[in-house]
């Protein structure tokens, strides 16, 4: 299955000043098979070491030595000459060897003709237990689980994909109906490789089902596996309340609603646990729509999203039924399918998301993103009936700005805001009229 991120590997191995890369990414999105598919394709020669698994790698990590030394004993255990330019050399699960980690600095430094890539799915976490981070020596690229986009492509949709990458509205707006399919489709497979490629097989939606809940459970796991033993029962208390969370009318994350009169002291290190885990994702308050964001976040106030919207409905049990063929399913739970849908694909391409609520008023705007130098505040309406006074009282209130809304009606073009069908959300910002 295609990935839009090979694309970036391959920029990455062409750059001049190239340094080693972290592949960051939340466990089973798809690192592993990427890399070694990245490493046959591009290379006349793959040393992959999984370093969970391979002992020996660990130790010749764990020893030290000088990088020549290193590369040496790492080419005898993988019976790969590892030579600089033709090799890439991967190391899986660093977490596993934070002294590999370490020794990026000296891989840039000493040997930078070596293309060395690492990957980790917990490596957010094991930054806290004291490894030394090479800053400045370092390239870094996240992988998200398939958005949209890619589910086409592995759908053998390339004309559907071509379209929508054009914004060729006319011609979208003809495809509604199969678009639409498509998109109920991908709210309940969602975009984890695995339980996208049972899809693809027809292998049937209990399968699909099956392999998500499956993730969940491995998930578990790794809390109680990699977090501190006093964190596990908080961890699955707040990784448990989200879908519930996004279904509330107002999505603000309540301590509350996690646990009675819980307060922010007692989730606070489970929330951060999920977020470098990279399971959860924080989007932040902001009091006013204005650049840099950061100066304007409220940090007692945010929403928190899961990464992937096949899993939310593995864990709130929805069935098939309900996705594939009732009517209400983008509506559903007040819409928090469909919000995290959005989220989901936006924060695929590295938008960075905030929201906006104002103070003693029902006004909400559930996304703030930056566009160049631009605000540009985002609704999503998971029904055809948008009346909303919410994003039309802001751009009256801030006229210097249009709205953006994703809801199910087809695209339309206002002075104030345009509407964009849901389905077309990874449309380029560029060709969205705003």
């Amino acid at each position: 299955m295609e990935r839009s991120i090979y694309k970036k590997l391959i920029e990455w191995k062409n750059k001049e000043g190239r340094r080693p890369l972290i592949l960051n990414g939340a466990r089973q999105v798809g690192k592993t098979y990427i890399l070694q598919a990245f490493g046959k394709n591009e290379y006349k020669k793959l040393a992959f070491f999984s370093l969970d698994r391979n002992k020996k790698a660990v130790e010749v990590f764990e020893k030290g030595g000088s990088t020549t030394d290193m590369l040496m004993a790492l080419s005898a255990i993988s019976q790969t000459d590892i030579t600089p330019n033709d090799t890439l050399v991967v190391l899986d699960e660093i977490q596993d060897c934070p002294k590999a980690l370490e020794t990026l600095k000296f891989f840039c430094e000493d040997v930078p003709d070596i293309h060395i890539i690492v990957a980790g799915s917990l490596l957010g976490l094991s930054l806290h237990g004291g490894v030394s981070y090479p800053v400045g020596k370092v390239e870094e690229l996240r992988l998200y689980p398939m958005n949209f986009i890619e589910f086409l492509d592995a759908m053998d949709k390339p004309q559907l994909v071509n379209i929508l990458k054009a914004g060729n509205w006319s011609v979208i707006n003809l495809l509604e109906s199969e678009f639409i399919s498509l998109l109920r489709q991908y709210y309940y497979v969602g975009g984890m490789p695995a339980a996208v490629l049972a899809h693809i097989k027809q292998k049937g939606l209990q399968e699909v089902r099956s392999i998500q809940k499956q993730i969940i459970q491995d998930y578990r796991r790794d809390f109680s596996k990699h977090a501190p033993e006093r964190e596990v029962p908080r961890i699955n208390m707040v990784w448990d309340s989200i879908p519930a969370q996004l279904a509330k009318e107002n999505k603000k994350f309540i301590y509350g609603a996690v646990k009675k009169s819980a307060r922010a002291a007692d989730f606070e290190l489970a929330i951060q646990w999920l977020i470098d885990a990279g399971l959860t994702y924080k989007v932040q308050r902001v009091n006013a729509p204005r650049l840099p964001f950061k100066f304007y976040e409220d940090l007692n106030a945010f929403k928190l999203f899961m990464l992937d919207v096949g899993l939310m409905g593995a864990m709130a049990e929805t069935s098939a039924e309900s996705m594939l063929v009732g009517e209400s399913i983008f509506s559903e739970y007040k819409g928090a399918f469909t919000e995290l849908f959005v989220f989901t694909q936006l924060k695929s391409q590295d938008i960075s998301l905030y929201y906006h609520a104002v103070e003693n008023s029902t006004i909400e705007i559930d996304f703030l993103v930056q566009w160049h130098d631009r605000v540009v505040p985002i609704e999503v309406k998971a029904e055809v009936n948008v009346k909303s006074k919410s994003l039309h009282t802001f751009i009256t209130n801030n006229p210097e700005l249009k709205g953006l809304r994703f809801s199910m009606l087809p695209y339309k073009d206002q002075d104030w805001m345009t509407n964009v069908p849901l389905y077309a959300c990874l449309v380029p910002f560029n060709l969205l009229g705003i």
